[in-house]
């Protein structure tokens, strides 16, 4: 029997229910995610100071000679046998690719890549910033040995980016950070299928079986409902082994197990996405991805070496590619997107906030030095992309915040960021 009209809440009080859900489902994760990227930008800004540093200090031999301490790990069927850096890279930097993972499965189903209307401006900008940047790169160093690098400047530091970013304070809109989150993870997406195809060794078959299996089987344990996390480590390790010994890169893995984490529950209960991101998160912001920082950001800096890297065709087609061709790929997607109608500028922004935020997304650190350890071989490429990244972050985060400044002023409490 359906309830007297008396007794039904009234409709303000729905809204306020609804309100308070969605701020719980959708608004806090995001406040929580964007918080600990912005201080785990301080962290990985320390980190990459402490790298260079070291690397150009009376002691950077032994920076050297530790990263390429030999660690030899056996198992009943198999054995690795690689450096420290690559342990790091490759093991460690496969959990970031897990919360990167979880990140984007959450805004897939919950966050601001739910739905067409939500995802296609950051999308789209997001594709604009990814293409130009290799385009401009590959130009530069087509029929080279430098050209296998196209992929380094694509993606951008989230990190680095949303702390720049909250540099500025109330100037900028809590709308624009969210639109330059979810453009930051579409770059992820795109960094991780570039890495899948383009970076990866010779593929091995039977490793790769052996992924599959342990893949399906963890979704049977998800469909039963299996609550114990023991388990899903179990197999997600035996997952990163199989997959690391297929020749596709061990990180892919990671993602995988990320996207595959629930991030609903039938019962109302916290889903083991939340759990899982809301304590991984801060040990990848401010351990991993500062240790990778520290054993990938050292770079000789005396002057020769210096002037020999920052014009050589790989840093110049780094450097070019995260100054202009993440901006203006970024801007000119936005444009069309807009002028065709497909989408529209976040509310309460201009297109000249939209070019600084663009800049901004030129700040690329953390999968750009990924890609280029993955790219090269040759100590000399790696080092010039490393100066190549270094020289267009810097450049990027500086214009950006400039521009910013300049373009933005103080926003309504309303509209300014959390």
């Amino acid at each position: 029997m359906d309830s007297p009209p008396g007794n039904d809440p009234p409709p303000e009080a729905n809204r306020v229910r609804r309100g308070r859900a969605y701020v719980t489902r959708v608004v806090s994760p995001i406040q929580e995610y964007i918080s600990t990227e912005v201080l785990g930008g301080l962290a990985l800004f320390a980190a990459a100071i402490a790298a260079l540093v070291w690397a150009n200090s009376p002691w950077d031999g032994a920076y050297t000679d530790l990263l390429h301490e030999g660690i030899a790990i056996d198992g009943l069927v198999f054995r690795i046998d690689t450096t420290l850096q690559h342990w790091i890279n490759d093991g460690l930097m496969a959990l970031f690719f897990f919360v990167v993972g979880l990140e984007i499965k959450r805004e897939l189903v919950n966050g601001e890549l739910k739905g067409f209307d939500r995802a296609a401006l950051p999308a789209i900008a997001a594709f604009g910033g990814m293409v130009l940047p290799a385009a401009i790169f590959f130009a530069i160093n087509a029929n080279t040995p430098g050209d296998r690098g196209w992929g380094i400047p694509m993606a951008t530091d989230i990190a680095f980016a949303l702390g720049l970013l909250a540099l500025l304070g109330s100037r900028v809109s809590s709308q624009l950070r969210v639109f330059l989150l979810a453009l930051a993870i579409v770059d992820d997406i795109g960094a991780i299928v570039v890495i899948a195809i383009f970076y990866s060794g010779s593929i091995e078959l039977d490793s790769l079986g052996i992924a599959a299996a342990i893949f399906l089987l963890i979704f049977a344990l998800n469909r039963a409902r299996v609550t114990n996390f023991t388990p899903y480590i179990i197999l997600g390790v035996c997952a990163w082994i199989a997959v690391y010994e297929s020749g596709i890169h061990a990180t892919i893995a990671g993602v995988a197990l990320g996207l595959m984490t629930p991030a609903l529950t039938t019962d109302g209960s916290e889903a083991p996405l939340d759990r899982l991101e809301h304590h991984l998160h801060p040990y990848v912001s401010y351990l991993i991805v500062p240790l990778f920082a520290l054993a990938n950001a050292g770079v000789s800096l005396t002057s020769g070496s210096l002037d020999d890297s920052l014009t050589s065709s790989v840093a110049l087609g780094v450097i070019f590619g995260l100054l202009i061709g993440k901006p203006v790929g970024i801007f000119t997607a936005t444009w069309l997107a807009v002028r065709l109608r497909i989408a529209s500028l976040p509310r309460g922004t201009t297109w000249p906030e939209l070019a600084g935020v663009g800049m901004l997304a030129g700040v690329g650190f953390t999968v750009a030095l990924f890609v280029n350890e993955l790219a090269f071989d040759a100590e000399t490429l790696i080092e010039d992309g490393k100066i190549g990244i270094l020289a267009g972050s810097l450049l990027s985060g500086i214009v950006g915040v400039t521009a910013l400044l300049l373009v933005s002023g103080p926003k309504e409490p309303e509209e300014a960021a959390p």
